[in-house]
């Protein structure tokens, strides 16, 4: 058993090297490409040389995409882990639950009716994911937070943001063309203004949600269990939601909505190093970071000179790879 367990570690050690390495040499490849492709000697001279010609390009324009890249996924992956284990229910995530809309709808309220707001949207999205998982909390409570109740109650509540979203842009066509691009989840001209804001919210959200896995790993052992553990399991649920709508509203107020990126990573994770949280969860971000990097890449070069937002690219790639994994799913009985 103790074999099995050190085979185990060396397994993970191993498999987060390889995803650091992978985040390495995607963001490498990222700053390489584009409208004008530069070498590494380029790149690395534009660094190191304030009068290089590209120096403008690379650190203006793709580095402070990568990096947001990188955040976005680490934020997303932490948020549908979260929720995964919370709801008991590998198809929980911050999109389908609602907590995605109820960020997305207030910030598109920001957008078309107070733009003047525009730099506080970190903020109000945050507090439309909060209320709409309020709301679902709500719905959901009967002598207790059940997991499948949550989960349903996460559906309608997403119907509704969505029409609500969708009433907001009818009303206010003319002013469509900068939000149509947040909406689908565009990294496209984004500077390092919005990485700034991305750091100071997501470092805050990965913080906790690193310092959650102990009840991580308890609710996911099922509510008796965690109560004879002494765990809260109500206060304890509520609070790690509250974490992973902090997650969804930081990423969706940067950078709109990406979908998949919560929902599909931590099964692959969960699959390449186990359940446990303490390995999982920093797998899990890792491997939502390459993925992120690679779907934004993707979206860059597929038919350049036209960009793909990111939002689309996993929507068109995510959808056929989780039908793959619910396949496997169930001819594994897993």
């Amino acid at each position: 058993m103790r074999d099995g367990q050190e085979r185990r570690t060396l397994d993970t050690r191993v498999c987060l090297t390889a995803l650091i390495a992978a985040i390495c040499l995607l963001s490498l490849l990222a700053l390489r490409v584009g409208s004008a492709k530069f070498t590494v000697r380029q790149i690395l001279s534009s660094l190191l040389d304030a009068s290089s010609p590209i120096r403008a390009i690379i650190i203006d324009i793709r580095l402070p995409r990568v990096i947001l890249s990188i955040l976005i996924g680490m934020c997303l992956t932490a948020a549908g882990t979260i929720l995964q284990a919370v709801m008991h229910n590998p198809l929980a995530d911050p999109g389908v639950i609602g907590v995605s809309s109820g960020a997305s709808v207030v910030a598109t309220a920001v957008f078309l009716i107070m733009p003047a707001a525009s730099r506080s949207v970190p903020l109000f999205a945050f507090a439309g994911a909060l209320a709409a998982c309020a709301a679902i909390y709500s719905m959901a409570w009967r002598g207790g937070a059940d997991p499948i109740r949550i989960v349903l109650a996460g559906v309608a509540v997403n119907a509704m943001l969505g029409g609500a979203t969708s009433f907001l842009m009818l009303m206010n066509a003319d002013d469509l063309q900068g939000v149509l691009a947040w909406m689908n989840g565009s990294l496209s001209a984004k500077s390092w203004s919005q990485v700034r804001v991305m750091a100071a919210y997501g470092s805050i959200g990965i913080l906790c949600s690193a310092l959650s896995v102990k009840s991580l790993n308890a609710l996911q052992l099922g509510d008796e269990v965690a109560r004879n553990l002494g765990i809260r399991v109500g206060r304890t649920r509520v609070v790690l939601s509250g974490i992973a709508a902090y997650l969804a509203a930081s990423t969706v107020s940067v950078a709109g909505i990406i979908g998949f990126v919560g929902l599909i990573v931590p099964h692959v994770a969960r699959m390449a190093v186990g359940a446990n949280h303490k390995r999982m969860l920093p797998a899990a971000m890792l491997l939502g970071a390459c993925v992120v990097l690679l779907a934004d890449l993707t979206g860059r070069t597929v038919v350049a000179p036209v960009e793909i937002p990111v939002g689309i690219v996993m929507s068109i790639l995510g959808g056929p790879f989780f039908l793959y994994l619910l396949r496997r799913r169930k001819r594994t009985g897993m």
